[in-house]
């Protein structure tokens, strides 16, 4: 068998340079736990940027996976299945939406709510053709497409990519002010929002805020756009991070007009297949969505028999085992206890997040490696997370863990910390 370094070296010989991988080499993976090829165990507390939320290898989507694959994998559009209908069922019925269009990748869907919302702007709205104006949030990210990027405020995304696409507006985020300004252009179009920022470092916007930019957006005609990639199923502690403060009692989505805040489009991604199978859609009412014919937008592998039963399964998985309220609830104590064990460490700057997506801001500048070096020795404690923006460790385990397995994962990471040196 090969040694760590040789699988690390054949990568860096034959695969391109676009990521910076932490030097651990997984091999097997099962509930909250990933293996190396050393038979090392570590606690995963990235969940593949909370694709795993149910889980490595969860026995019920995996034997969905496996034989949806056997009867019929891919059909394409060209034709009928009998398993799509039944996905888009599952999630126009639990999220509350006439229609869902359904992808492959995150970004894949991001650009599908793209289209849609400038088609909705032209047809619906009168919006002069090409005018069409789309807002979004600085630190945003909503995937690497030439798009995408066109409207990122990270220069290692958008720098060397140019030209960039037109008809984007960068606005602050969590500034209803400056939301307000935006809206004045009557060529708005949309809103495209993370409610919860993953990359930017998990920054959880202050409380109203998308509520109020739904609200505004409502009362100025402009479709409310919710990427709930990362902070969707069950992850921050509800069916959706804009789901606000209701029980998912049963693991049903109560959709609580008290606290419940409906995007015109929704997209998802990520653990919409619990990690098995690139899984994306767009859900949005028949105003919208049926702007777009046939001909005019689709996919190959978008809504393919094995992605629709995977689908159904993975969300069936979050419902019958309530993920949600778990994550609800250990994400509270996550936080608690990091507070009361490190809060005053000089390492740490802020402990944030909303259920079990997490971060811990370390006291450097964002150009240190003291965050990467943290998150090296957390690995040699049997813990795996990785640091964003620099300074920021992220936490977002899958939501399968027992209580006792999150205290054991947070036992190491405190005494990680307590004991860290910097080099």
């Amino acid at each position: 068998p090969m040694k760590p370094h040789e699988y690390i070296d054949q990568e860096d010989r034959y695969g391109a340079h676009n990521y910076h991988p932490l030097p651990v080499v997984l091999q097997r993976g099962e509930g909250p736990y990933v293996w190396d090829v050393e038979g090392n165990r570590y606690f995963d507390f990235l969940s593949a940027y909370s694709a795993v939320n149910q889980g490595h290898s969860h026995p019920r989507i995996v034997g969905a996976l496996v034989d949806q694959a056997r009867t019929l994998a891919l059909t394409s559009r060209a034709f009928y299945n009998d398993q799509l209908g039944a996905m888009e069922e599952a999630m126009a019925t639990r999220f509350g939406y006439d229609k869902v269009l359904a992808m492959n990748s995150g970004a894949e869907a991001v650009e599908t709510a793209l289209k849609l919302a400038r088609r909705w702007a032209y047809d619906v709205k009168g919006v002069s053709n090409d005018q069409a104006i789309i807002l979004v949030a600085s630190q945003n990210f909503h995937g690497r497409t030439s798009t995408i990027v066109s409207f990122s405020s990270d220069p290692d995304s958008y720098g060397g990519f140019g030209p960039a696409m037109p008809g984007f507006q960068i606005i602050p985020y969590d500034d209803l002010a400056a939301l307000d300004r935006a809206l004045t252009n009557p060529n708005v179009a949309a809103f495209l929002v993370e409610p919860i920022q993953g990359e930017a470092g998990v920054y959880v916007p202050s409380d109203g805020y998308i509520e109020g930019a739904a609200a505004r957006c409502r009362a100025a005609n402009v479709l409310f756009m919710a990427d709930e990639i990362q902070t969707g199923i069950g992850r921050t502690g509800a069916w959706l991070a804009t789901c606000g403060t209701c029980s998912c009692a049963a693991g049903r989505c109560e959709r609580d007009p008290q606290t419940y805040v409906r995007a015109d489009v929704l997209i998802l991604g990520k653990a919409l297949s619990g990690g098995v199978y690139p899984i994306s859609a767009v859900l949005a009412d028949d105003e919208i969505m049926l702007t777009i014919k046939p001909g005019q937008h689709g996919s190959t592998f978008g809504g393919n028999p094995i992605a629709a039963r995977v689908a159904q399964v993975a969300l069936q998985v979050v419902e019958d085992e309530q993920l949600m309220q778990r994550a609800r609830r250990q994400g509270a104590h996550f936080r608690d206890t990091l507070a009361r064990d490190l809060g005053s460490h000089p390492l740490v700057a802020l402990i944030r997040g909303r259920g079990l997506l997490n971060a811990v801001v370390i006291n450097t500048p964002e150009d240190s490696h003291v965050a990467w070096d943290l998150c090296v020795a957390m690995a040699k404690a049997g813990v795996l997370a990785k640091p964003t923006h620099g300074n920021i460790i992220r936490f977002a385990p899958p939501l399968v863990l027992t209580d006792a397995e999150l205290d054991e994962a947070l036992g190491r990471i405190v005494h990680t910390v307590k004991n860290f040196t910097a080099a």
